[in-house]
């Protein structure tokens, strides 16, 4: 019997979509990027670059920018051994901090695998979920694997649907929730088991 080569799985089907959908996004606003520079250097406009609606649609624009390409390693396609560099990282972290609600600080070295990098936005993503209304996130890499570690003044617990990490009777998530069965297949995927915890004060994932 011929083994049948083209088959795809559900996974890796969702991943070639996340892939083609950030890559079509970012075009145009790549574009959009483009026009409010030529606008900020044209002498047609004098003063335009002053302006804080311009300002505005320029910050808007890269901090999309940069939450999308958080999305294409967090869902996107992995071909070979791609690796992401620490500064590569320290770029995809600030598609979190963008919006100036979350600080992050780094201490990690070297470069890594990209199938770990979708773990680490992966889990950056839930505890975006614990903390919505902003905090500080503490991403450290050591021999022991990552830890990352949230503080804030405010948390939102919700123990059934942190259970998709590790726990009884995780609940069915919403779309802005993916990220946690997701991050769950993941880790299975490279045979990994989360540590984590949430509380009033923040939250931590370990693996």
């Amino acid at each position: 019997m011929v083994p049948d080569t083209t088959h795809i799985t559900s996974g890796e089907l969702s991943q070639l979509l996340a892939s083609r959908l950030c890559h079509d996004i970012v075009s145009p606003l790549g574009a959009i990027g483009n026009g409010v520079e030529l606008l900020e250097m044209s002498s047609d406009f004098p003063g335009i670059a002053a302006c804080p609606e311009l300002k505005l649609i320029a910050e808007s624009v890269a901090a999309a920018r940069a939450r999308i390409q958080v999305f294409r390693v967090a869902f996107g396609q992995v071909q070979g051994d791609q690796r992401i560099s620490r500064n590569g990282l320290a770029q995809l972290l600030d598609g979190f901090s963008a919006q100036g609600r979350m600080q992050i600080r780094l201490d990690a070295q070297g470069d890594f695998a990209r199938t770990e990098m979708r773990m680490v936005m992966l889990a950056m993503m839930c505890l975006e979920s614990a903390i919505p209304w902003g905090g500080t996130v503490t991403v450290l890499h050591g021999p022991a694997g990552w830890r990352l570690v949230a503080e804030a003044e405010r948390t939102r617990q919700d123990a059934a649907l942190w259970a998709w990490l590790g726990g009884d009777a995780p609940r069915n998530p919403l779309p802005s929730e993916v990220h946690f069965p997701l991050l769950a297949e993941a880790l299975a995927r490279a045979g990994c088991r989360a540590r984590w915890e949430v509380d009033a004060q923040g939250a931590e994932i370990a693996f």
